[in-house]
Formats: C-alpha cells, sequence, structure tokens
C-alpha cells in the first residue's frame, strides 16, 4: 500500500459580513479578503503514460470544483446570518445583489466549518472516495483563521 499524501491548494475570494451580536467593530456591515486553503489526502496515482501520473490529483481539478462548489458563490457575495433579518431584508431590497444566507452567524469558524461541509461529499463523491478532504484552512485576514480538519485521521 502506498503511502497517504497531501496536497493543498490556495484560493482567494472577497465577501462582506457582519457579526450581528457582536460588541465591536465586526458588528458592521464591513468585508474581507479571504484566502482558502483546500488539503486534500490520497495516494499517489500509478497511471504511466496518463497526464495524471504521478499525481494525488490534479490541481486544475482542485480548482476547478472548489470554484463550482464554493468560491463562484461566496466571490464578492454578502454572506450573512439566517436570523440577522434587517440585513438579510434589506440586502433583498436591492435587485441582483449577490447575497447567501447562512444558517450560522458568519464569522470565520462558522464559515470554514460550512466550507468544509459543502467540500468534503464533493471531493469523495467525484473521485469515489479516493481521496479524503483532509483540512480546511479560511483567512479572515493575513493573522487570523480557522481549521477545520476531517474526522479521518491523516498522519504528516
Amino acid at each position: 500500500m502506498s503511502p497517504m499524501i497531501t496536497i493543498t491548494r490556495r484560493f482567494e475570494f472577497d465577501a462582506g459580513h457582519r457579526i450581528p451580536h457582536h460588541e465591536g467593530q465586526c458588528a458592521h456591515l464591513h468585508g474581507h479578503r479571504y484566502a482558502l486553503e483546500i488539503t486534500l489526502a490520497g495516494e499517489i496515482l500509478q497511471h504511466p503514460g496518463a497526464a495524471d501520473d504521478g499525481m494525488v490529483l490534479d490541481f486544475g481539478e482542485v480548482k476547478h470544483l472548489t470554484q463550482v462548489h464554493l468560491v463562484s458563490l461566496w466571490d464578492h457575495a454578502f454572506l450573512v446570518a439566517q436570523e440577522d433579518q434587517r440585513v438579510v431584508t434589506f440586502l433583498a431590497s436591492m435587485p441582483n445583489h449577490k447575497t447567501v444566507v447562512l444558517a450560522d452567524v458568519p464569522t470565520v469558524e462558522n464559515l470554514a466549518r460550512t466550507a468544509f461541509q459543502i467540500l468534503e461529499p464533493v471531493f469523495k463523491d467525484s473521485f469515489q472516495g479516493r481521496l479524503t478532504l483532509a483540512s480546511i484552512r479560511l483567512y479572515e485576514t493575513p493573522n487570523c483563521w480557522a481549521d477545520v480538519f476531517s474526522s479521518v485521521t491523516v498522519a504528516v
């Protein structure tokens, strides 16, 4: 059996949010330049002569699936908690506004967890369980981030 290898691809996107019950600046409407790191675990493919020989997964595939299922939906959107009804109503009053209503308050921790919940089945199902979404790291700022790890243990 081959050793488990991890690969990571980084994405960046811009989004607005607010933390409705925050006692500081984050209670106000504002935005961030988020950075998202997707780490996948799997075995190196042994397909002599094929384009994916020697890879866990082509980084282009990681980009495509992450863009389609998450980044394109959140980029330049306002991420708002369902409970924040005044803001939901306000954003709905703007024609064609890109708004993503979330079940949870859009803290970096909740956004990272939501991103993991969205992408985990995408990578698992797209590759018949050959890959595991090992972790997601979401940076809200260059100095502040949240990590989510798979319940499957991956030794690194």
